[in-house]
């Protein structure tokens, strides 16, 4: 169970790039490409497998004004669903 304790990173093979083509961020895997919204790519930039749920809403808090941790516990349950985002 994911909690705000939780600590993600993107898993082994996932890649969050800037695609200046498109003037948008994607996570690139080896089962293909996703584009992820504004949202769930500033929650991704920070998933580096040592900041917990609760230090990454915080972190988006300082940037960001509404953050909710619930959301961002969200976001990171459908990556996860995904296979892009892994738990340590």
């Amino acid at each position: 169970m994911i909690t705000a304790e939780s600590v993600p990173q993107l898993r082994r093979g996932v890649r969050l790039s800037f695609d200046h083509v498109r003037e948008t961020h994607v996570l690139l895997f080896p089962e293909g490409v996703l584009v992820p919204n504004t949202t769930a790519a500033a929650v991704l930039e920070l998933c580096d497998g040592t900041r917990s749920v609760t230090e990454i809403t915080a972190a988006l808090s300082r940037r960001y004004s509404g953050v909710v941790a619930q959301d961002v516990l969200t976001v990171l349950s459908r990556l996860g669903e995904r296979r892009v985002v892994a738990w340590t």
